[in-house]
């Protein structure tokens, strides 16, 4: 096992990083004619999500935003954390999505299925119908 150690060289390297990640040209004002991307993500511990339209077949972040599970979210399956990145995307960036196109990235294929699954736990399907 290795200690981890982050000195001064590494603060350095974390705000530049930082900075290049929300200033011009990373961050960009919306284009309300453009379809919107949401990539989410779910960790055992948190939510990760990013709102980005794409300009020229690349994406431009708008914005990022990022939650702490709690103690019961840590418990969720996977599948349950994954679908809570949504929700939690499209609830915290609702002012941006009204009446605008969408499109939802996630990297677990499992959620497709939900739709056409006759039987889930109820708070999944109390998050579909929210969808």
């Amino acid at each position: 096992e290795v200690d981890f150690v982050f000195d001064d060289s590494c603060k350095q390297a974390f705000d530049c990083l930082k900075k290049a990640l929300t200033t011009t040209p990373i961050i960009q004002a919306p284009d309300w004619t453009v379809t919107f991307e949401l990539m989410c993500d779910a960790s055992n511990y948190a939510l990760g999500v990013v709102l980005a339209l794409r300009v020229d077949k690349l994406p431009r972040v708008i914005y990022y935003a990022s939650k702490t599970l709690d103690a019961a979210q840590a418990n969720y399956t996977t599948i349950e954390k994954e679908l809570l990145a949504i929700v939690f995307s499209l609830d915290k960036f609702r002012s941006y999505l009204l009446g605008s196109r969408v499109i939802v990235y996630t990297d677990h294929a499992a959620l497709k299925y939900l739709l056409k699954k006759a039987e889930s736990k109820p708070r999944l399907i109390r998050w579909m119908l929210w969808l």
